[in-house]
């Protein structure tokens, strides 16, 4: 799984890129049916915006955003949500076989 993180913005540090690292270990058992995760997390007035692109091996895309004050929440919910869609993805091809 490729994971591309950037920010508009906002300058990705050390410290957040290493706490989506870790919330990202919760989905590690899909990590071979997700070709790659592009995260974008703006700045913005009045908090953050996390918006991300996941792709699935089997060619079907999502598109998952989040908004928050606090940049950390908004993380956790948007990581929530892909959590979620992961198990759903995963279920669904599970199924047709």
């Amino acid at each position: 799984m490729n994971v591309e993180v950037k920010g508009i913005h906002y300058s990705i540090s050390d410290a957040t890129r290493e706490f989506i690292d870790k919330k990202l270990e919760h989905i590690s058992y899909a990590e071979d049916h997700i070709i790659d995760l592009l995260l974008t997390i703006t700045k913005e007035k009045h908090g953050y915006k996390v918006d991300g692109n996941i792709h699935f091996r089997w060619g079907v895309s999502a598109h998952l955003s989040e908004e928050s004050i606090e940049l950390y929440e908004s993380i956790e919910n948007f990581l929530h949500k892909l959590e979620l869609k992961v198990r759903k993805e995963k279920e669904k091809v599970s199924s047709h076989n």
